[in-house]
């Protein structure tokens, strides 16, 4: 590892660290990181400019069709990299546009709360421009006439660094009124949200963005029909529209070869690894790229520790096993093993960890994150915690982990507004799948009626 790389790795202000050197990262095979420096400072405009930088805008404009750049998105199979998975190039296709509708939002979802997650900030902190290039071409595409970047409270450095590169790229003429003398109009601003982790849901992120409440709204319609202020509105991932601007300039068939014959899911992905393993951190890899060999590059789990689970994309995806490594890292195989692909950062279980515990902590954190807009997620996560904190404490009673898999089936997708009780659910009930043996011994003697007493309002 070169000295720059290991002195980010002790930085206060570089937390979010790419454990690739300049000289592995290519063009062709990192369109994401190959502009990135070791020593971790930001891409200004100069250099970008100098590393290819918004050719794929000037291309697209002079180009003239925004409908190409939607149906490059389709063929390259660009999936959200949110953790839905869901095809871009789709969702770009279904925005109301022409006629008499109006110009409507291109929102970043910059949101990053999800716990083991910090992909994004890597790309905002250190290269904001690649973000700004891959908006003017989102917008472009849906005829969006402002953008806004709805970004973690928390994220102070972030903010600081993508408001000076919008300011560049004012002042080079690639936002604002008739960009690069095209005709065309966008411009972005940068929103700070506060501290909600509900925002990732697009809707609450679209309300909040109003100065509302952030609940998920009712869909149909959804956001390409009528999102903020009643306009047509996309929001998509940082990592998704920084994928853009190489698919747009590199071709759909380039983008698609990146993962070879691992996965039909084309592209890299930024995966990651947070736990006790001997370097956490992130790389730039081919898309279906296995856990092991994640794992691999992390040194592997630390001296006198062995690995019980893993989480694949964040708390709010389903355990795996260490048999599950070898799967390929995408959306369809990881899905079909129980769990979610989801950020693509993993999350590693030392076998000394309890799981009740490691429950109960997470229980904790999507109860409070809770938005309490419908039953299930607002009276059933708390519902969980009071169980898992009696089950830790060797307190639980008969019946109590039946309930638990009851509230987790009740949190389970389409029976809520968004997707937050089920992510709840899942790392829930893959944990009682796989260690069930763990919960049982946290149930004592029957002492009468299980838990008669409610959750009084605001302990959770």
């Amino acid at each position: 590892m070169s000295k720059s790389i290991s002195s980010q790795r002790t930085s206060v202000r570089y937390r979010s660290r790419l454990l690739q050197p300049e000289a592995d990262r290519h063009p062709d095979t990192h369109p994401l990181t190959w502009r990135l420096r070791d020593d971790g400072e930001v891409i200004w405009l100069d250099e970008y400019l100098r590393k290819d930088g918004y050719q794929s805008v000037r291309a697209a404009l002079d180009n003239g069709n925004p409908q190409a750049i939607i149906a490059t998105m389709k063929d390259a199979n660009v999936r959200g990299r949110g953790g839905a998975g869901f095809s871009a190039g789709l969702k770009w296709s279904l925005t109301l546009q022409g006629g008499n509708m109006p110009r409507g939002y291109l929102i970043c979802n910059a949101d990053e709360m999800e716990p083991g997650t910090f992909k994004d900030r890597l790309l905002m902190e250190q290269q904001p421009h690649l973000l700004i290039e891959g908006m003017i071409l989102g917008a472009l595409a849906n005829n969006s006439f402002y953008g806004y970047i709805f970004l973690r409270g928390e994220y102070v450095e972030a903010a600081r660094v993508l408001n000076r590169a919008l300011d560049e790229a004012r002042e080079a003429g690639w936002l604002g009124a008739d960009i690069n003398g095209s005709g065309f109009d966008f411009d972005i601003a940068v929103h700070t949200g506060a501290g909600r982790y509900i925002c990732g849901e697009e809707t609450a992120l679209i309300n909040s963005l109003e100065g509302k409440r952030a609940n998920p709204r009712a869909k149909p319609p959804f956001p390409g029909q009528s999102g903020a202020w009643g306009k047509p509105s996309v929001v998509n991932n940082v990592e998704t529209l920084c994928n853009v601007p190489a698919v747009i300039l590199k071709g759909a068939d380039w983008y698609q070869a990146l993962s070879g014959d691992r996965t039909d899911d084309g592209g890299s992905k930024l995966y990651g690894v947070s736990g006790p393993v001997e370097k956490p951190g992130l790389w730039e890899l081919p898309m279906g790229t296995t856990g092991a060999e994640i794992l691999e590059r992390a040194g592997g789990m630390r001296a006198n520790r062995s690995l019980k689970a893993w989480l694949p994309g964040g708390a709010s995806t389903g355990f795996l096993l260490p048999e599950h490594l070898d799967l390929p890292l995408d959306f369809d195989t990881v899905g079909k093993e129980g769990s979610r692909l989801g950020t693509g950062l993993l999350t590693v279980v030392p076998q000394e960890q309890s799981m009740v515990a490691l429950m109960r902590n997470l229980e904790e954190f999507f109860a409070r994150e809770s938005c309490g807009w419908c039953t299930p997620c607002r009276d059933g996560l708390p519902w969980t915690v009071k169980l898992l904190r009696a089950l830790e404490l060797g307190q639980g009673e008969t019946g109590d982990i039946e309930l638990l898999d009851k509230l987790a089936a009740d949190c389970g997708p389409g029976l809520t507004f968004c997707a937050h009780a089920p992510g709840a659910a899942m790392p829930l009930q893959t944990a009682l799948k796989h260690f069930r043996q763990e919960f049982e011994q946290g149930v004592g003697k029957p002492r009468g009626k299980a838990h008669p007493d409610p959750i009084p309002v605001g302990e959770v």
